[in-house]
C-alpha cells in the first residue's frame, strides 16, 4: 500500500509532460486562428482567383 501511495504521490508532483501539453494547446489554437481567417478570407480569395482565371482565358477584357 505504501507504494501505491507513494508511486500517486510523485506522479501528481511530476511536472514533465505539462510543457508539452502547453505547446500543443497553444499549436492547435494558433492552427484555429489560421482557419478562422482562412475562412473569413475564402470568399475574397475565390473572387480574386476567379478574376485572374477570367484574365487568363480572355485578356482583351481584362483592362485593369
Amino acid at each position: 500500500m505504501k507504494r501505491i501511495c507513494l508511486f500517486l504521490r510523485t506522479f501528481c508532483k511530476d511536472q514533465e509532460g505539462v510543457t508539452a501539453i502547453e505547446y500543443a494547446l497553444l499549436a492547435s489554437l494558433i492552427a484555429v486562428a489560421i482557419l478562422g481567417g482562412l475562412m473569413a478570407l475564402s470568399s475574397s480569395l475565390q473572387e480574386m482567383w476567379t478574376r485572374i482565371a477570367d484574365c487568363v482565358s480572355n485578356p482583351s477584357g481584362c483592362a485593369s
